[in-house]
């Protein structure tokens, strides 16, 4: 292969006009577009970024304020659900992601939430009972009547929500069960959930002549729906078989793929790139999500509920995320992402992308779980051993810097280099210890440099794998926090 590094003494191989087109802006001093720099400033790509803001309605600021908004309460979420015990009744985020509301079963507890950050709710159930409710309709979900399509625990209203089509049925569903019939709440729904499975071809993988979709990469193959296969079934483009597959009750499954096939860390976003997979931590009610299918593509929404239950046509399906997210035939299976983080796999739902709809998913961390399998982080399978503590060794080209807190600096010698084929790109930085270093690789796309993959733990050492087509590239290092010397190491293709 043509392995080329282009600094600033390569430039001159160009043609002038090329030279001028690219070498202005390489330099550390161009400024990104808008909407790149904040979607970087976010930690997203530019392109999950837009679709936050096409979907949710948001301008650039908007969709900042929102992600911030959302990781401080997914931190206070976590802390206040253990530390409120048993008068801890949900939380979720307002509408407009503004307030973080925390229920409770004590006014007792109400300056603890407010210490917090969150605002407290009084309410009647706790989320343990709400889910005791919610076991008991779960018990008797096979004789669950058709006009019944599922049920939830909506810590909003501090109820377990029944969908129906039928009050009178709904309410002999509920008797039957022995719930609390003051914690239920009945909701007059037109859905009718079936699961997305398609027999029309796509770009996804197949299972004879059906087609479903990826859901995120583990180790040895990926996770998906379980009603896309049974165990022991074959899998086509990818090549592989179906290991484990649990639907109904579960809608689950882990497909492990034939060797040559590399599973990534990896979603597409249906914009000409991926998103990288950081981890599988978990988004809170009302919190915002994305959705990848190789039907309809990328879509996003909010997560109305978790633990929610859906009677489909073959049995019901417990424990479920509920969202506003649309989905249609084919998308079963795919990814729902909380900007890098997993969330689930695509299950079912009504509605369909055209005029809005509702769609379920099962939770990822449950089907790790259940398999014990480990989720691909970070674009590509993880090293065996993390970078060295003192330098990236093993690469083609390594370039070494300095940089105070908040700086960031262009690689390699603040400017690009050329690719002039397709294929991996791999990238490693170590910084002083005690501090939090970020790694980007980015693309020239024609206009602008646009991220194509990050490291962006909160390490100070990172490392990138990331399979591109030819063109023009360079990493951009950034110093999070702390400040001092760095090493970076890479190869091209």
């Amino acid at each position: 292969m043509n392995r080329r590094l282009f600094t600033a003494s390569a430039v001159v191989s160009l043609t002038l006009g090329l030279t001028a087109a690219l070498t202005i802006p390489a330099m550390a001093g161009q400024r990104p577009d808008p909407a790149t720099e904040a979607a970087v400033a976010a930690g997203l790509s530019p392109q999950v970024f837009q679709a936050l803001a096409r979907d949710l309605k948001l301008d650039a600021d908007g969709v900042q304020t929102r992600l911030s908004n959302e990781a401080k309460a997914g931190k206070a979420e976590l802390t206040l659900r253990k530390s409120l015990g048993e008068t801890y009744g949900g939380a979720w985020l307002s509408p407009d992601a503004k307030t973080f509301n925390v229920a409770v079963t004590s006014s007792a507890q109400a300056d603890q939430v407010r210490a917090a950050g969150a605002s407290p709710q009084l309410v009647k159930h706790s989320l343990a009972q709400l889910d005791a409710v919610k076991d008991r309709l779960d018990g008797i979900s096979a004789s669950a009547p058709k006009t019944v399509p599922g049920w939830y625990v909506d810590v909003v209203t501090n109820t377990v929500v029944v969908l129906a089509r039928s009050n009178a049925d709904a309410a002999t569903f509920v008797k039957a069960s022995g719930a609390d019939p003051s914690a239920v709440r009945v909701e007059l729904s037109t859905e009718d959930p079936r699961p997305f499975i398609d027999v029309i071809g796509g770009n996804a993988y197949y299972i004879g002549g059906s087609r479903c979709s990826v859901g995120f990469s583990v180790n040895g193959g990926f996770i998906t729906a379980g009603h896309c296969g049974t165990t022991g079934s074959t899998t086509t483009q990818p090549s592989g078989t179906f290991r484990g597959s649990s639907f109904p009750g579960n809608d689950y499954s882990w497909v492990q793929v034939a060797s040559g096939n590399t599973p990534r860390g990896l979603v597409n976003n249906y914009a000409g790139g991926t998103v990288t997979v950081a981890g599988s931590t978990e988004a809170a009610v009302g919190a915002s999500v994305c959705r990848s299918g190789s039907t309809t593509g990328w879509h996003c929404g909010t997560i109305q509920a978790r633990n929610s239950s859906v009677t489909y046509p073959q049995g019901t399906v417990n424990g479920l995320i509920r969202t506003n997210v649309c989905a249609e035939p084919g998308d079963s299976g795919g990814s729902l992402i909380a900007g890098s983080q997993a969330q689930g796999v695509t299950s079912g739902g009504s509605g369909n992308c055209t005029s809005g709809g509702t769609t379920y998913f099962q939770p990822v961390n449950e089907i790790l779980q259940a398999y014990s399998l480990t989720l691909v982080t970070g674009g590509g399978t993880p090293p065996s051993s993390p970078p060295p503590s003192g330098s990236c060794s093993g690469y083609e080209f390594t370039r070494t810097g300095s940089l105070a807190s908040g700086a960031s600096a262009y690689q390699p010698d603040n400017s690009y280099y050329q690719s002039t084929v397709s294929g991996t790109h791999r990238g490693c930085l170590v910084g002083p210890t005690g501090t939090d270093y970020d790694l980007y690789l980015q693309k020239w796309n024609g206009s602008a440099w646009a991220v194509v993959a990050t490291g962006g733990t909160s390490s100070n050492a990172e490392s990138i794998t990331y399979s591109g087509t030819a063109g023009y590239y360079r990493y951009r290092v950034h110093a999070y926090s702390g400040s001092g010397s760095y090493t970076l190491g890479f190869s091209n293709p």
